[in-house]
């Protein structure tokens, strides 16, 4: 076998051969079109890992027959970028040619780096390209960001990736065969990812050519790639669209959806204790009050998961996700808390009523602190009835408003009769 990787020998050499993104890429889409144009713009294509944006960048520069310079954010600083700049002008100066310069993963390139590229760009001495794997809106400067075209490429499909699997093995892997549910488990392991597809078949691929056998089955695919049959992406877009997934899906109280996404991720390899601390806010602001035991439920399966470890602990975790789901939902307390702390944050410093000051020494006493400070467990009810809380030019100021659902409905009906109270009272004072 060739020493360059498979994922380069099989390389698109033209745009036909490139397998996926027809919504960009199909007759009349906007990367078609921009092919087909004769002439070249700035543009940032963001897409999951192995998705084609270094093979369209390279695909571009040799359309435009440009000279194409490429840098890895990663590795490269600002000298790199000087180099590239100079190579740019010399290319054009010399020899007349245009210059494309593709910037991989852009969003690691800190604000002034990014920022270098400006004059360039406006002046035309090269068109930029900017792969990423992280939202632009984000991580790409404003000012670069408006001059560049912003491309959405989508992880591949399974068939994109079975068609993609065919071709290596048709063209550069002898007619290596699968048995069974091989291929489907090779092809789910790379998760959309073409380039961990042809990486993981490479491996495969060497271990068949060791044992002198052409058919791959289960137990081959699994000697060989072993945890990297795991499909999970720890950081970017992708780890958040699944935490977004299981907590909409507990949102939902669609207990099965929620569990799914719980086990994806843990059989991905995420973190159950961050999976666990989630759990503890979902309580906390889609649940509540509503039904308290929630709380104190993924309290103890975060401490379950503690003692146990995996796999035992995960158990627990699965339990508080399905009670979650389950459970009557309310963000009255989330939605008090963020409007008490909006007012706070724009509101004066206002003092403490009188009344509700403490009065530890004869000083404060003598000044009126608590004087008239009524003690509720006094009342009857135990309640104050028509007492003021508040600051003044407070009063009836109100954030929390409890829903109807679960224990709150129960809250609902007593905060009603406390404020009938209170209202009585105050009509009583003004007698």
């Amino acid at each position: 076998m060739s020493a360059a990787p498979l994922a380069e020998r099989l390389r698109p050499t033209t745009l036909d051969q490139v397998i996926g993104q027809q919504h960009l890429l199909g007759p009349g889409k906007p990367l078609r079109v921009a092919f087909e144009s004769g002439e070249p713009h700035s543009m940032i294509l963001w897409g999951p890992p192995g998705v084609g944006k270094t093979t369209l960048a390279r695909l571009m520069a040799d359309s435009f027959a440009a000279d194409f310079i490429a840098l890895s954010a990663v590795l490269s600083g600002v000298k790199d970028i000087r180099e590239a700049v100079e190579r740019a002008q010399l290319s054009r100066g010399a020899m007349g040619r245009r210059t494309i310069l593709f910037v991989d993963e852009v969003h690691r390139f800190n604000k002034s780096q990014q920022d270098a590229f400006l004059p360039h760009v406006e002046s035309g001495l090269f068109t930029f390209i900017g792969a990423t794997t992280e939202n632009p809106s984000f991580e790409v400067n404003g000012a670069l960001l408006s001059r560049a075209a912003v491309y959405v490429l989508k992880s591949l499909t399974e068939e994109d990736l079975g068609q993609l699997l065919d071709r290596a093995c048709r063209d550069l892997l002898d007619g290596l065969q699968f048995a069974g549910d091989a291929k489907t488990t090779l092809v789910a392991s790379a998760d959309g990812d073409g380039r961990k597809l042809l990486n993981n078949l490479e491996i495969v691929a060497r271990a068949a050519a060791a044992k002198n056998v052409v058919l791959v089955d289960a137990a081959l695919l699994s000697e060989c790639l072993g945890d990297a049959l795991r499909r999970f992406d720890k950081g970017g877009d992708t780890f958040y669209d699944q935490i977004s997934a299981l907590h909409k899906s507990v949102r939902g109280s669609n207990p099965d959806a929620s569990l799914y996404w719980l086990v994806r991720m843990l059989d991905g390899g995420a973190d159950p204790r961050y999976l666990a601390r989630r759990l503890i806010r979902m309580a906390s602001e889609d649940i509540g009050l509503a039904d308290p035991r929630a709380l104190r439920l993924t309290l103890d399966a975060t401490e379950t998961y503690e003692r146990l470890g995996s796999p035992e602990g995960e158990l627990a975790l699965a339990e508080a996700v399905i009670y979650l789901a389950c459970a009557a939902k309310s963000n009255a307390v989330y939605n008090a808390y963020n409007a008490a702390r909006a007012f706070v944050a724009k509101d004066k410093s206002r003092p403490v009523p009188e009344h509700l000051r403490n009065a530890p020494t004869k000083l404060m006493k003598e000044l009126g602190y608590g004087k008239l400070y009524r003690y509720a467990h006094d009342e009857p009810d135990a309640f104050a009835a028509g007492e003021t809380y508040l600051p003044e030019g407070m009063e009836g100021m109100q954030w929390y408003a409890p829903t109807p659902r679960g224990l709150e409905g129960k809250i609902s009906e007593k905060l009603t009769f406390l404020k009938n109270l209170d209202q009585t009272a105050r009509k009583n004072d003004k007698k």
